[in-house]
């Protein structure tokens, strides 16, 4: 099987929706634009480490095409996030091959980004439990409320929770039904627990005569719920001190505290109701962050005080 082939089939089979989002499919075709000419007759066997490394300073010195009045422009070099997005959706086309035996490995996993590519991509941001006192103090409350229940439940804010129903939520048995979602696997139930279900109650009595959750202020026919956040999340992150990072990544918080209490890869995969256990690298990535905060408490003198446990004393 040949490169083109195996992206046809990904394009039709699994990038399209309701398996991937309209966005995420216009970001694998464009992607394709630059993949096809340079791997698409190519065997899949034949792709190489080397090859996709090349392809990658390649593509980092190229000009950036802008559309203008006057034509198709070249402006600067093409941003090193561009060039990471299309590594990723070359990825996972090959681990998609490999889980159907096309493939024997996947040439990417030994391919090492160049310093800019590296440099550039940021890593996820663990909100900790005092900014999360300090966020919850600053935002309004239905704010406050979206960021209990992304942190306690990892729902996805645009796509799932800004969108949903009161009566997709079952206070008494402590579960959310989901009814859209970014992926298959993402619709279903969820249940809460008890800093949620909280949430949850105190945004149905805040927004009484709407079947909503988080209605909109203006409430016309084509918007009738809140469907960005963005201005009212960076107001509150500087009413609180904090440096900006985005509201989706609360998701990431909520993975990280479920693989640091000790939860299963497995099931930490199953509650982000991910499609793909890969996709659980980046959400836990934070829990480094985590490590290193834990290793700055680290005590190199404990067993020196007087009366410690471990104080070695003389026969």
């Amino acid at each position: 099987m040949t490169f083109s082939q195996l992206a046809d089939w990904f394009l039709e089979r699994r990038s399209k929706p309701p398996f991937r989002s309209a966005g995420n499919h216009q970001q694998n075709l464009n992607a394709m634009k630059f993949l096809r000419p340079v791997f698409g007759t190519v065997a899949l066997s034949d792709i190489t480490a080397e090859a996709i490394e090349e392809y990658l300073a390649e593509r980092l010195r190229c000009g950036r095409r802008v559309h203008t009045k006057r034509g198709l422009e070249l402006r600067g070099t093409v941003k090193p996030a561009t060039v990471h997005q299309e590594f990723r959706i070359l990825s996972h086309m090959l681990n998609v091959a490999v889980k159907q035996k096309r493939l024997s490995d996947n040439p990417c996993r030994a391919v090492e980004f160049p310093v800019s590519v590296a440099k550039s991509t940021r890593k996820p941001h663990y909100m900790s439990a005092s900014e999360q006192e300090k966020i919850e103090f600053a935002a309004p409350n239905y704010l406050r409320n979206v960021v209990v229940i992304i942190a306690e439940t990892g729902l996805r804010y645009k796509k799932e929770l800004l969108s949903m129903k009161k009566g997709q939520v079952d206070l008494e048995n402590g579960i959310v039904h989901i009814a859209d979602s970014k992926t298959v696997n993402g619709i279903g139930d969820m249940p809460m627990a008890t800093a949620a279900r909280e949430a949850f109650q105190r945004q149905i009595e805040e927004t009484p005569g709407s079947e909503y959750l988080f209605p909109s202020p203006k409430r016309t026919a084509s918007k009738p719920y809140l469907t960005n956040l963005r201005k009212a999340w960076a107001v509150t992150l500087k009413k609180a001190g904090l440096q900006h990072f985005a509201l989706y990544e609360v998701r990431h918080t909520f993975a990280t505290r479920l693989s640091a209490g000790g939860v299963a890869d497995h099931m930490v995969t199953q509650m982000l109701r991910q499609g793909d256990a890969e996709v659980f690298k980046l959400y836990s990535q934070a829990k480094l962050g985590m490590m290193r905060e834990a290793l700055a408490k680290l005590d190199r003198k404990a067993n020196e005080r007087p009366g410690n446990l471990f104080t070695e004393r003389p026969n």
